[in-house]
């Protein structure tokens, strides 16, 4: 069987928030993460996309430092665990590391923000070996629109598009996870080689602002683009989207602690401080507080299961193809995960209800990881041919 190449995963970020940016320890359980080693092993993962996340109301100067700390991160947990993870820039790459028996580890860069609207940086990422970039996360940058915020440039402006065309000339992943379908569109009629969503839903089961229509998927078929499917439950089912848009409402109403990425956003280890004195900002535990205590017992987590996930996947190949599907589960970047698949084992339960509805064996691989590995190849096929010529460093 294709072993998983999962397309999103926020491990960097709770090393960061919890930990002091230490990776001691991830190659034994860790029931406090949704990931460490023993459990990708145990949920088949030979390919990871770790997220480079930072959070977008950062100002751009300061999401560039974030995010190189972040990169360094990543590198970091590979150089701690070589008979486990090492790091993948190409799609050979990424088939090497899993013929050795390791867990190839490729990067994420979640948001435009990161680049701070200078192809130099973008360029400067991709020799880093960031292999995807997200184009937004929840706020509009100044070039695209994001699916969380009021479009701004109705899609993409011209900042906009020269940043896909370069994205694509060095041979990285167009990620349009988290992006307005009006941005959508706008980076379909500019892309010349096939996009990315590294962790999205479909709009036609659940109208959620993160989930992609079916207008898009169809073009993502002619484009020869992957969706990889998440499993953020709010994403999944709407009745866990109402759940959690409740359980914000009261905890504001109770005056509560903020609890946005901004005011979670850790700093990072000063250069003479011991990493374990730098205080965790991602441990807020909702059951900690009586009073909301009080209301979850009242109003408890509507069930989610590995059969409505399955269902997006199932609609995602409908409508876009076999061949344009992958999975991007979005571990340790939520708590809201369906029954069963709470951590990074989980995924040969939801191939397991997959097979049970019928799909061959050829097919799961495709989804588990042979897609994504078509992209990556093509991307880099296509970033070798003189189709676009170097675009002005801004």
């Amino acid at each position: 069987m294709m072993p998983i190449i999962d397309g999103h995963n926020d491990l960097p970020m709770q090393l960061r928030g919890r930990f002091g940016y230490r990776v001691e320890g991830l190659d034994e359980h860790r029931p406090e993460l949704q990931t460490d080693i023993p459990r990708l092993r145990a949920g088949g993962v030979g390919g990871q996309f770790w997220s480079v996340y930072v959070p977008s109301p950062l100002s751009e100067p300061e999401a560039v430092v974030a995010t190189m700390e972040q990169i360094d991160a990543v590198y970091r947990m590979a150089a701690a665990y070589p008979d486990d993870l090492a790091i993948a820039c190409s799609a050979d790459d990424v088939e090497r590391i899993i013929g050795e028996g390791r867990i190839a580890s490729l990067i994420g860069i979640e948001g435009g923000h990161s680049i701070a609207t200078s192809l130099g940086v973008l360029r400067a990422f991709a020799r880093l070996g960031v292999r995807y970039m997200t184009l937004t996360h929840n706020d509009n940058t100044s070039w695209a629109d994001s699916a969380a915020a009021e479009p701004a440039v109705q899609g993409l402006n011209d900042d906009g598009r020269a940043v896909v065309r370069e994205m694509q000339r060095v041979g990285m992943l167009v990620d349009l996870s988290h992006v307005a379908p009006v941005t959508m569109h706008a980076a379909l009629d500019t892309a010349f080689a096939p996009v990315l969503f590294s962790h999205s839903g479909c709009r036609a089961l659940h109208d959620h602002p993160r989930n992609v229509p079916d207008d898009v998927l169809t073009r993502l078929r002619d484009n020869g683009g992957v969706i990889q499917l998440t499993f953020v439950a709010p994403f999944v089912s709407a009745e866990s989207l109402d759940w959690m848009r409740a359980a914000d409402a009261e905890w504001e109403r109770l005056g509560l602690p903020d609890v946005s990425a901004i005011a979670l956003w850790p700093r990072a280890p000063r250069p003479a401080e011991d990493p374990a004195a730098v205080p965790a900002t991602l441990d807020l535990d909702p059951l900690a507080e009586p009073a909301f205590r009080a209301w979850m017992a009242a109003h408890p987590r509507p069930l989610v299961t590995v059969a409505q996930v399955a269902d997006h996947v199932d609609h995602a190949r409908d409508i876009a193809g076999v061949d344009h599907i992958g999975l991007g589960g979005d571990f340790d970047g939520t708590t809201e995960l369906p029954e069963g698949l709470t951590d990074v084992a989980g995924y040969p339960l939801l191939l397991a209800e997959l097979a049970s509805r019928g799909w061959s064996e050829a097919d799961l691989g495709k989804l588990a990881g042979r897609n994504v590995l078509r992209v990556l190849r093509e991307s880099e096929r296509l970033a070798q041919e003189p189709l676009w010529p170097l675009v002005p460093a801004r």
